[in-house]
């Protein structure tokens, strides 16, 4: 798995066993077969917002752009929604030229009235123009703005986007718009219904109703199933599963 998936780490690998393999490993373990120690990095937080968003986590719905280059060096604006208690991308879209009416239009794709969503984290870019926060609070959502230069207020989503950068973008080229959209469908719906999240115990955001949580049995695999990998991105992730050996 390191060796096919050269973005993940030992967490990610545990989980990964535990969840769909239901072979329960320590990452410890895991680190030992791993060629590299990266460990990993926490950036410092406010117990007191911490705690908020902890209490309201399913509540809160966090978003930010960030930029994306095409082999032919256009440059496009990526807009993600990030569901904070399930940590699943609630949306995502493309454009070359971001403006508040577009950004208003992808809120209200995701602000249906079929989530209870109360909250909206967003910075203090001028594209949030205070028509936006309006048309949000008419919504009935409450727009809370973070402070100035404190990327870790939205430390939810700025995460999802160096993961994004980190396991998607640092890899592949997209040769224009189309084809950005579909590298992030296809890295989204991985994102979604197939990674394993530390910070859910692990769990996925948004598992497939025919994943079953496989309860462990020891470090062995069933002797009458077999481990099935499946290709994510041509070759860049894979999702495992066992299946029954074919008698």
């Amino acid at each position: 798995m390191a060796q096919r998936n050269p973005t993940w780490g030992e967490e990610r690998i545990a989980a990964e066993f535990l969840l769909k393999l239901g072979i329960r490993v320590s990452p410890r373990t895991v680190r030992r077969y791993m060629p590299d120690d990266t460990g990993s990095q926490r950036g410092p937080s406010s117990q007191r917002w911490m705690t908020f968003v902890r209490n309201h986590a399913q509540g809160i719905l966090a978003c930010d752009f960030f930029v994306a280059i095409t082999a032919t060096f256009r440059v496009f604006y990526v807009f993600v929604v990030l569901e904070v208690g399930t940590r699943r991308i609630a949306h995502f879209n493309v454009t070359a030229h971001p403006t508040a009416d577009w950004t208003l239009q992808q809120f209200r794709e995701v602000i249906t009235g079929e989530a209870p969503y109360r909250f909206v984290v967003h910075d203090r870019d001028s594209i949030y123009s205070p028509e936006l926060d309006s048309a949000l609070k008419s919504m009935g959502m409450r727009v809370l703005k973070t402070p100035f230069r404190a990327p870790q207020a939205n430390a939810f989503c700025e995460r999802l986007v160096g993961t994004i950068r980190r396991e998607c973008l640092d890899f592949l080229l997209p040769l224009n718009e189309r084809h950005l959209r579909r590298i992030l469908k296809e890295w989204g719906a991985h994102y979604n219904r197939g990674r394993p999240h530390s910070s859910l115990g692990p769990g996925i955001p948004d598992p497939p109703v025919d994943l079953r949580l496989k309860r462990s049995s020891g470090h062995r695999i069933p002797g009458d199933q077999g481990v099935v990998a499946r290709s994510i991105l041509p070759g860049l992730h894979h999702e495992y599963r066992l299946e029954r050996i074919a008698a």
